[in-house]
């Protein structure tokens, strides 16, 4: 044995069976908001990381780094279901450390993880939903522009910006919102368990915190990073590999013939990085 142990030490680190391996990987950015110039989180996008990461031999544990103030509902869902898949396929711990924000979506990846670990200075919560649009009726009028719209379906065309907003149209959208919440409401309990300390109408109402309230609330289970927490766990010698997404050469060409920018990407690139803007500025960043 002893022979054994001297030829591992000649051996690269990355190499070496006794020395603990917990692969990382970041989860940055707005959640289903995505363009050719700004991709955002979507299963499509990290389901191959996340395999990767906990496919890394000898790894003990995988450990998400979170910075994201949420975004589409379902892709949240769809990356938070893969990553607990994953967790149980391979039995493996996951450790989640929020950096910025972790709130909405982002907070749901989070719960994806069996500890949360915070910045002080981390925004947590955020478990609500939320849609908006602009009504644009008064506008049409004075411009002396006629809206003409035909469908086959008479809700086909709900909340139109340029008619106006008909009540049971929006207790419809809401009544869609508050099935949404209810759900995320129950993925955070199955999730958090008896670890929340909050009554329901605090935790839900969408509110959003700093580290330490959350966790007095049980949202989050203490203050630390990365590199300290999981050395703390699992000695000073552990290997933190950032496990980063695989990009092919067509990939990262940009989008269009010969790389070229249609006027149509250009507009939907724009209206991307203004819906990103909008849901980091909600957390005051």
């Amino acid at each position: 044995m002893a022979l054994i142990d001297r030829l591992q030490r000649l051996l690269p680190r990355f190499m070496r069976p006794d020395i603990p391996v917990v692969p990382v990987v970041r989860l940055n950015g707005t959640i289903g908001v995505a363009t050719p110039l700004r991709p955002g989180l979507m299963l499509a996008s990290v389901a191959r990381t996340l395999e990767r990461a906990f496919s890394v031999s000898g790894a003990r544990a995988v450990a998400l780094v979170i910075n994201s103030p949420g975004g589409s509902p379902s892709q949240s869902h769809l990356i938070f279901r893969r990553i607990r898949a994953l967790a149980e396929e391979k039995s493996l711990p996951v450790y989640a450390f929020i950096e910025d924000v972790g709130a909405s979506g982002g907070y749901m990846l989070a719960c994806a993880a069996d500890e949360i670990v915070c910045d002080p200075y981390s925004i947590v919560g955020s478990i609500g939903v939320v849609g908006g649009t602009f009504g644009f009726v008064e506008l049409m009028h004075k411009l002396g522009v006629e809206r003409r719209v035909y469908t086959a379906g008479e809700r086909k065309v709900m909340l139109d910006p340029f008619k106006p907003e008909k009540p049971e149209d929006v207790a419809r959208i809401q009544a869609i919102q508050a099935d949404m919440h209810a759900n995320f409401i129950a993925l955070v309990k199955a999730r958090r368990g008896t670890r929340l300390g909050g009554a329901d109408e605090t935790l839900f109402s969408g509110e959003f915190w700093t580290a330490n309230k959350a966790i007095e609330l049980g949202l989050a289970d203490r203050i630390g990073d990365l590199r300290s927490a999981m050395r703390e766990r699992y000695g000073d010698k552990v290997r933190l590999p950032l496990i980063e997404a695989e990009r092919s050469f067509l990939g990262r060409r940009l989008s269009g013939i010969g790389g070229a920018l249609s006027t149509e990407g250009l507009a939907d690139d724009l209206i991307s990085a203004a819906e990103a803007r909008a849901l980091w500025s909600r957390y005051g960043l």
